[in-house]
């Protein structure tokens, strides 16, 4: 069908948002011999996109009206409609949306829902891993959405990942994105607070993190953000304030469901003071800090 034939054939990818996570999408499709045209806000993303070897354009309708299947990556859902309904004169039928965005689930069903009425197919396509991963092709996919608009799209999803889930209809990715999210960002905080923990009794936190990486206590966050945490080195891979809007979502969503996570709740205060600290633009490893700053408990 169209879409298929679109994919496979010579049409460029559309990419808006070139930050972290979409500069690693455009080098990893890229280099998987994609064509990609690409906007984002900011004149130096676009310039870095292009010398990955993108076609930069200034303005988003330039991506919308040129390319049959579009990618975003923004920071938020609400940034997404935002967009899209400032571009909907420009959005062609048969259009294929695939969503990178973290968003609110329920956004997320509007979307799709305002898509759908001008003939356009979204599907979410939520990357579970971190820019650096992204570009070596090791995170996985959640996609949700339309199941045939999927078995179209599998090419590209394929060429990002081999590893990607089809979760069910619109929604479905987003609501697993923040139990994943859930779960991957309580493992950092857990890592940080032991390793300050460990510092403060005096062991060397590289050799902690040595140690720990063989026995039960190890995780992939050791291997991925344990020597950031150690040689406090927060060059951002994936930002902290990223992954405080996340938190924000997943007790959002919670509270709709009456799900209890006291635990989310505490990781919220964490990462605002982390925020406070100043440290909402480096990598979401900073968290550690918090706990570096804070007094000794005192009898």
């Amino acid at each position: 069908d169209s879409v298929t034939a679109n994919v496979s054939g010579t049409s460029a990818i559309g990419l808006i948002g070139v930050g972290l996570l979409g500069s690693a999408l455009a080098e990893r499709l890229i280099s998987q011999g994609f064509r990609l045209k690409g906007f984002d806000i900011d004149p130096s993303k676009r310039n870095d996109f292009a010398k990955r070897g993108g076609v930069a354009v200034n303005r988003p309708e330039e991506v919308v009206q040129d390319c049959q299947i579009l990618l975003l990556s923004l920071p938020s859902s609400e940034i997404v409609r935002s967009l899209l309904t400032a571009l909907q004169s420009e959005l062609q039928p048969g259009q294929v949306i695939l969503d990178t965005t973290t968003g609110d689930p329920c956004e997320m069903v509007s979307i799709a829902e305002f898509l759908n009425s001008v003939g356009v197919h979204y599907m979410e396509a939520s990357v579970a891993g971190s820019s650096v991963q992204v570009q070596n092709g090791e995170v996985t996919l959640f996609v949700g959405g339309d199941s045939q608009v999927f078995e179209n799209v599998k090419s590209i999803l394929g060429s990002i990942t081999k590893q990607y889930y089809y979760l069910g209809p619109t929604g479905s990715a987003s609501r697993f994105k923040l139990v994943h999210n859930l779960l991957l960002g309580l493992h950092r905080a857990v890592l940080a607070e032991g390793l300050h923990f460990a510092e403060t009794l005096d062991f060397d936190p590289g050799e902690v993190l040595r140690i720990l990486m063989n026995t039960p206590a190890a995780s992939t966050v050791m291997q991925t953000k344990g020597e950031q945490m150690v040689s406090r080195n927060y060059t951002p891979q994936a930002k902290l304030s990223q992954h405080l809007k996340d938190v924000r979502l997943i007790l959002t969503e919670a509270r709709r469901h009456n799900i209890p996570t006291p635990l989310s709740q505490l990781h919220e205060t964490l990462l605002e003071q982390a925020e406070q600290q100043g440290l909402g633009d480096q990598d979401n490893s900073a968290v550690i800090e918090v706990f570096r700053s804070q007094k000794g408990v005192t009898e």
